[in-house]
């Protein structure tokens, strides 16, 4: 069986996640490859498509944001995400086990006083379909028709158990405010298409592989995928420690030797949080810098494939702190000049010290 080295892995991700090259693709068009972006906060999903795409425009995603051609919505591991318009419909359904399993698991399940999710989302449904809510409001209306129930416990079900999208401006560069939600049915003028579990596997499997069953479970949220990974029509690999490995047969893999750029991946960067074993991308010494405490996925630059630094944009300026030593520091600096030149951000480059 073929082995595939961690650079081999590495080059294989940059490729399907559009990073050795920026891509012409439509920001639509990589959305859909991408199976989406994490958009946990407004920003990183505008950083997501520039780093990957040949001249985007940050006016392109607000557009299709505002068209209704991209929602934000709960997704895979039951975290926001921005997708297209036919993927929300096609892969909540699909992924309804996650957000099930995410409420049960969650000290709000006990909160309940003996209601059921479903219970609570009938009526929050005609509610949010009626007029679209802030959470404010919509938990107002449910506790008049619950009192003494916990009103968190009562907005975790419906976001359980619905398809919640939050409406622009909510997700806009640049826009704050309190997030306001309808259904996606309601916001979309149509219902559900879904696609199989087989198909989600496939679809992960070209954006994010060669992978293992638990990668899959780990960037879905979804358990016992072993079945679906049995009878399908896979290639068949391991990695340098003899794991088991799978990958659509049609797939590119480059060769690991070809040349990766500098690059800047946003906060909460689904190319770091889509696998079990992120060593394809990021050395496990390196993960307590970029995997917070408190939840938060740090910015990242990549050199050679592989993360070597942390960059935050503040007012007054974009400071990247290395976490291994950087030979081409002055690639890394031109690329953090075209990074705040998109954000429209005039603030100097602070690049600190290799350790």
């Amino acid at each position: 069986m073929t082995v595939l080295t961690r650079r081999a892995l590495n080059r294989a991700l940059l490729h399907r996640q559009l990073l050795l090259r920026r891509s012409r693709v439509s920001p639509s068009q990589a959305l859909q490859r991408l199976v989406g972006v994490q958009a946990q906060a407004t920003n990183p999903p505008y950083f997501a498509l520039w780093t990957r795409l040949d001249g985007f425009r940050r006016e392109q995603l607000t557009g299709l944001l505002t068209d209704r051609r991209v929602v934000r919505l709960a997704l895979m591991r039951s975290t926001l995400h921005l997708v297209t318009a036919e993927d929300c419909l096609a892969l909540r359904p699909v992924l309804q086990p996650v957000q099930d399993q995410a409420f049960a698991r969650s000290v709000h399940s006990r909160a309940l006083s003996g209601l059921t999710p479903a219970e609570v989302a009938k009526v929050a449904r005609d509610l949010i379909a009626a007029e679209p809510a802030t959470n404010a409001d919509l938990g107002r209306a449910l506790s008049d028709r619950w009192p003494g129930v916990d009103v968190t416990a009562l907005l975790q079900a419906v976001r359980a158990e619905l398809a919640v999208v939050q409406l622009p401006p909510r997700g806009v560069w640049g826009v704050g405010g309190q997030p306001t939600g309808t259904t996606a049915e309601t916001w979309l003028g149509r219902g559900f298409a879904p696609i199989s579990v087989d198909d989600l596997v496939l679809r992960y499997l070209a954006a994010f592989g060669p992978a293992s069953v638990q990668d899959a479970q780990t960037w879905s949220g979804l358990t016992r995928l072993r079945e679906v990974f049995d009878r399908l029509p896979l290639g068949t690999f391991t990695d340098e420690a003899g794991a088991e490995l799978f990958d659509v047969p049609t797939a590119r893999r480059p060769h690991p030797d070809t040349p990766a750029p500098v690059r800047f991946l946003p906060e909460f960067d689904n190319s770091l949080l889509s696998h079990a074993d992120r060593t394809r991308i990021i050395a496990p010494e390196h993960r307590p810098h970029v995997f917070t405490n408190n939840g938060i996925i740090r910015g990242t630059v990549l050199v050679d494939g592989f993360v070597a630094a942390t960059w935050k944009l503040g007012p007054s300026a974009l400071t990247v702190t290395p976490l291994v030593p950087i030979a081409d520091r002055d690639e890394v600096v031109a690329e953090a000049h075209r990074l705040a030149a998109f954000a429209d951000a005039p603030v100097p480059i602070r690049l600190l010290p290799s350790p």
